[in-house]
This record gives structure tokens, sequence and C-alpha cells, in this order.
């Protein structure tokens, strides 16, 4: 699984409770495309770290709950020669194969931050609920009217020039994560892209968030306030 690439591409992949997708993501992954795959396992309480270590992934932990603590912590980890992170989630909802779309505007020199569009490409029924296909048009929305760029999605699977993704010094720990990081790559006047990509049921009953009423409130209740926190600081 760490396999070496010319890339010097890292995946990282945070995870909560996955056991039952995780091996099969792993095991979607083509070979050689990454440098090292990281799982950062956020205090699962199933097999989804042990399944990901015999997989050959590197296993780091962070107890606190948080998809961006997950995704920090991975950070952290990272090994010196990486050039390019890419972030994709562990239930198979994202296609793995998809990856060398999102690296390759990066690798040909064109772009420093690409964001995989589900609304672009082709989404499974069901897969995307309701209430996140509105939060994606508010959110996106908002972003053109207050920030001036034109986004069409929040999927969370993406890839960026790791010195790029220093210059943004994430800091959100929970779900204000995704929007947070295309904030400020947009502020930071990074190259940015779009590219369609597949979206798919994901495996191992309901999605932490979208399937869960008060998640969900949650997120976009800190979706929308990262969204004004950034335009007051600018």
């Amino acid at each position: 699984m760490n396999a070496a690439s010319g890339a010097k591409a890292v995946l990282i992949i945070p995870a909560l409770d996955e056991e039952p997708a995780i091996g099969l993501t792993l095991l979607r992954i083509p070979q050689g495309l990454y440098q090292e795959i990281i799982v950062a396992d956020n205090g699962s309480r199933d097999r989804t770290a042990e399944i990901a270590r015999k997989a050959g992934a590197t296993v780091v932990t962070e107890p606190r709950r948080g998809y961006g603590g997950a995704c920090l912590c991975a950070i952290a980890s990272l090994p010196p020669s990486a050039a390019i992170v890419v972030f994709m989630d562990a239930d198979s909802s994202d296609d793995p194969l998809h990856a060398s779309r999102l690296l390759a505007p990066i690798l040909k020199g064109r772009a420093d931050f690409v964001l995989g569009s589900r609304t672009l490409g082709k989404a499974e029924k069901g897969s995307l609920q309701p209430h996140q296909r509105f939060g994606n048009i508010l959110a996106t929305f908002l972003i053109r009217i207050l920030f001036g760029y034109r986004y069409t999605d929040l999927g969370p699977f993406r890839a960026i020039r790791v010195e790029a993704l220093r210059k943004l010094d994430m800091q959100d720990r929970d779900y204000g994560w995704t929007i947070e990081m295309q904030i400020k790559a947009v502020q930071q006047k990074l190259r940015i892209e779009e590219i369609p990509v597949s979206y798919r049921n994901r495996i191992g009953g309901v999605s932490k968030v979208s399937g869960n009423l008060k998640a969900s409130v949650l997120a976009g209740i800190k979706i929308l306030w990262t969204v004004f926190r950034y335009r007051i600081q600018s």
C-alpha cells in the first residue's frame, strides 16, 4: 500500500467506525499512486484501525472527535518528502480511481488546489440527500457573493499541494474543515480547479452527518458561521 509514487502524493482518509467499508475502500485504491496512505482514526470503537493496518495503511489516532481534527492529525504525520495531499472519505462513497483526475492539474503545474465536484460529476441515486444539495447550493452561493469565487460543491474528495496547504494554516476541527479550506484557497489566491467525480452510496449504514438530523443542523450552522467569520476577518 505504501508504494512509491513519482508524484510524492500522500492520501489522507479520516475514519470513524468504518469497519464495514475501510477494507474495501483501501482495496480499491490504485497501486503505486501514493507514496503513503494515512488513515486518521478518530476514536473508532470498532476494528477500523486494525483493518486499515492489515491493508498496509499507516494509522494515526486522534481520539478527540471531529473530521477536521482527524485531518490535522494526519497532516502532522506527513512524510517530509510529501508534495501533494489527497483527502478522501473512508466509506467508499468516493471513487479512488478518480484521484488521478484530481492530481493531473497539479502535476501539470496548472493548479494548487483541485476539488472533486459531485455536482459536476455523477452522484448515485440516494448518495446526496436533499438537505446536502441545498446546503451545497447555499454555501457555494455565499462564497460566490462574499468572496468572488464560483464553486459548485463542498465535496470531501480533493487534492492540494503541501506547500499551499501549509499556507492555509487550517484550524477547524469539525464540520467547518472543507469550507475553511475552500475559502482560504480563494483568499490566498491559489490556482483552483474543479473536476467532475462520481459519488456512491456509502457502505455501512447512514452517514454520521447527512444521515443524522441533529448533526446535519450543527454542520449547517458551523458552515455558515465559518463563511461569515472569514468574511468579517478579511
